[in-house]
């Protein structure tokens, strides 16, 4: 899979746009939160793609990619 740099910069600045973590940068989204869409079924369309990309970072321990983009 290669990776897409606008994704990760959405990862950085995309606030939650919905629910209890309303507000908060997706990077910055508990793990516990990413596993419960992950049971549950994440949204459509992009935001899903997003919250999906998230959990395998976290997953993976990859946050470290995530780093030289926050601001």
């Amino acid at each position: 899979m290669q990776a897409n740099p606008q994704l990760l910069l959405e990862l950085v600045n995309m606030q939650m746009p919905f629910g209890k973590y309303k507000g908060v940068i997706l990077c910055n989204l508990p793990v516990s939160y990413l596993e419960w869409f992950q049971r549950k079924g994440f949204p459509a369309g992009k935001l899903g793609v997003l919250l999906e990309t998230m959990y395998e970072i976290k997953l993976n321990g990859l946050e470290d990619l995530l780093k030289p983009l926050k601001k």
